[in-house]
């Protein structure tokens, strides 16, 4: 299966819960009960391009639960587009603290409290050999770097948005454990790349499994605690120096050096493939030259000879159940809003349950005539003078104190707007019948 001398897996089809088999669309199919779902919302390191942005893997499983894996540059501009609200992105694992593995979180920690995520953000991430080289530190800093931006934003409803629960993990215990809740066990161990402080993972539940290596040398340790995972991810960078220096200009020397310092050649991520034999064998973290696709999977063939695929360009879905298999690329628009939230996101955003029904929005921390100085405040144009009269409004730049919102009225005005979509779709209809009778 199928006929032409491809041999592909029995398990290599569609799950049932699928819209499309050919497509993803976000936003438009639910994730199955017994289903896992890796989405690549960015697979390259750099340089960014319009068909790749910065690594960064999310994984959603049947049980409402959603994980980030890295968070490169530009990643939230994809998030956005698969139909995932800001509000609800959290629990971030990095793998080390390479800038093309976090660059997008400045942006995210910024803007995600001024869209309703009112409480703490949550990230996982390794120690290093000295507290400035681990994850809590780098976080530190991040708030230090943002202040201006989080303080100008305390004047809006922010909550606890802008603190920062940091899972900081020692980075030498091997297959420790760095999250265990509902059911979900996320294991790490050590990585060589450039510096202590790399980390691989292996995510555990309800008997499916998925590794990503993060960056790093092939190496023992991410093959013995990979053994049995069904999607098994690692980088991939080509041992194409010479190319690359007629490419780029960048002399050979410094990418071969770079290879064997901290990376994985694809002759040797199919090695590790061979040794793991997970159901589905995937890389990513690599410019995708579609010229040199074939090359770097020549190389990896000449080692493993199951199903092998690539987690990238932007943006690559693989659903995984119990019995089956199956990628496709997500429609990713060229535009589009923010998604609102599930019922069951808004839930645990706003401690929503049947005896409260009420969101209380957090009070602002401050009043914006506490952050500009009272000449540069006064200094406003009069509206009236751009707004026409028929649309003026007067303008209020302090947000009210104590503000609740009424989910119901919420769900009533959704209820009316469809009432009077229908209704209008009656009378469009009646109108079409009147003018064929007419014709009689």
């Amino acid at each position: 299966m199928p006929s032409g001398g491809i041999t592909l897996p029995p398990y290599y089809r569609p799950t049932p819960y699928l819209k499309s088999n050919n497509i993803y669309f976000p936003g438009q199919e639910e994730i199955g009960l017994d289903e896992m779902r890796v989405s690549f919302i960015g697979s390259t390191p750099m340089p960014v391009t319009r068909a790749q942005a910065g690594t960064c893997i999310m994984v959603e499983l049947g049980n409402g639960k959603r994980f980030f894996f890295d968070f490169g540059s530009g990643c939230v501009r994809n998030i956005i587009a698969m139909g995932v609200p800001l509000s609800v992105v959290n629990d971030i694992f990095f793998t080390h603290l390479h800038v093309d593995h976090y660059a997008d979180l400045p942006y995210l920690y910024a803007f995600a409290p001024w869209v309703g995520r009112w409480k703490p953000l949550r990230v996982h991430g390794p120690s290093g050999r000295m507290p400035k080289d681990g994850t809590k530190a780098m976080i530190e800093a991040l708030q230090v770097m943002t202040h201006w931006h989080t303080d100008s934003f305390n004047a809006c409803p922010i909550g606890d948005g802008y603190e920062i629960e940091v899972n900081e993990f020692d980075f030498r215990d091997d297959n420790g454990i760095c999250y265990d809740q509902d059911g979900v066990t996320i294991r790490h161990w050590r990585r060589s790349h450039s510096k202590d402080g790399a980390s691989g993972y292996r995510l555990d539940w309800n008997g499916l499994s998925f590794v990503w290596t993060g960056d790093g040398r092939p190496d023992e340790r991410s093959i013995e605690f990979s053994k049995g995972v069904d999607v098994f991810v690692t980088e991939v960078q080509p041992d194409i120096a010479n190319l690359q220096s007629m490419k780029m200009g960048m002399p050979a020397v410094i990418m071969s050096t770079t290879i064997d310092q901290a990376h994985t050649p694809h002759y040797a991520a199919g090695y590790m493939f061979d040794k793991v034999q997970p159901r589905l064998a995937m890389v990513t973290h690599t410019a995708y030259d579609e010229e040199l696709i074939p090359e770097i999977t020549a190389g990896i063939r000449a080692h493993y000879a199951g199903l092998f695929q690539f987690g990238a360009p932007d943006v690559v879905v693989v659903n995984v159940t119990k019995d089956a298999i199956w990628s496709r690329k997500a429609a990713i628009p060229e535009a589009g809003n923010m998604a609102r939230p599930s019922p069951a996101e808004a839930v645990d955003l706003f401690d929503l349950s049947p005896a409260n029904l009420n969101v209380a929005f957090p009070n602002p921390r401050s009043d914006v005539a506490d952050l500009i100085e009272a000449d540069i405040l006064g200094g406003d144009i009069d509206p009236k003078k751009y707004y026409p009269p028929d649309v003026y409004r007067a303008p209020n730049k302090a947000y009210p104190k104590d503000f609740t919102l009424d989910v119901r009225e919420i769900a009533l005005m959704k209820a009316k707007r469809a009432q009077v979509k229908l209704s209008e779709k009656s009378a469009r209809l009646q109108a079409i019948i009147d003018a064929i009778e007419g014709t009689k």
